[in-house]
């Protein structure tokens, strides 16, 4: 993308990790504009106003939509580009910074992270769909999106402390959920502590719930923790982020190109934003999404 004078745009949520995401945009707007791109500077009031400023952006024929943020910028930009062919750049700013991890982009320098949009490089991957909505990284249908709903309510503390806080106030109290799924057309009935399919391996900021999910296999990584006592949950959990957590007998693990799944109660998250009350089906999306990033290995 480097040469003559290319529009972009460049989306930014100012608030995202303690408000690192507006120095992102400063830092990443200097750089982009000093290598000769035009570049919109966008940012807007609520989520809606963002996801509207970004498709008028795409349709306008931008070169690339660049977003300055967390998952939840990344999850945005990914449903204003999806199947189009524009890319998707990222300046990762929150606090997570999952999909910055898959992709292996500067979590730290805001304008190294700007040097892999100008150099251009590309990766097609896959996206996960709902209806019209897509993400990119995993979908919490159990224990974990109970905690997403806890703590998306708490106003203290920040970052990842506040996901384990809810967690362990959450413990006191989950019980198993009746399930039913189906997978490629196979019905299952079951009890369990965590459903997640995951596009991507991780969410959180790195729990690695679907330790092996690949980004362009055409497949959903669907992941069932089956019931376990709160004390076993506990001493589970830490695992997760190093993906060891495969290795106890509860975990279940299936590949999909379509999945259905029901619990009563449950409302999904996906790229940590709320997603939707079950039941839900997800389709794998093949090569939906176009990245700015390192040429894979």
């Amino acid at each position: 993308m480097a040469g003559s004078r290319r529009d972009i745009a460049l989306l930014t949520n100012p608030t995202s990790g303690k408000g690192k995401g507006a120095r992102a945009r400063d830092a990443a707007l200097g750089r982009l504009r000093d290598s000769g791109f035009g570049v919109r500077d966008l940012a807007g009031r609520d989520a809606d106003e963002a996801l509207d400023l970004a498709r008028e952006a795409v349709a306008d024929g931008v070169e690339a939509l660049v977003v300055c943020g967390g998952d939840g910028m990344v999850h945005l930009g990914a449903q204003a580009v999806a199947t189009t062919g524009i890319p998707l750049g990222i300046i990762p700013a929150g606090t997570g910074n999952d999909v910055a991890r898959y992709f292996d982009l500067p979590r730290k320098d805001f304008v190294a992270a700007a040097d892999l949009v100008i150099a251009g490089n590309t990766r097609v991957v896959d996206l996960a769909r709902s209806g019209s909505k897509y993400f990119v990284t995993v979908l919490a249908a159990g224990f974990d999106a109970v905690v997403n709903e806890r703590a998306n309510k708490m106003a203290w503390p920040r970052g990842q402390m506040r996901y384990n806080l809810a967690t362990l106030a959450e413990l006191r109290t989950f019980e198993p959920l009746p399930y039913s799924m189906e997978i490629d057309g196979r019905s299952m009935r079951f009890d369990a502590t965590l459903v997640a399919v995951g596009n991507g391996p991780s969410f959180g900021g790195g729990l690695r719930i679907a330790e092996g999910a690949l980004l362009d296999d055409g497949l959903l990584d669907v992941v069932i923790i089956r019931p376990m006592t709160r004390t076993r949950l506990v001493r589970t959990y830490p695992k997760l982020f190093k993906g060891t957590h495969t290795s106890v007998p509860e975990y279940e693990h299936h590949l999909a190109r379509s999945v259905t799944v029901a619990a009563p109660g449950i409302v999904s998250y996906a790229d940590g934003e709320r997603f939707g009350s079950l039941p839900l089906t997800i389709e794998c999306a093949p090569g939906a999404l176009t990245v700015l990033a390192q040429p894979a290995a």
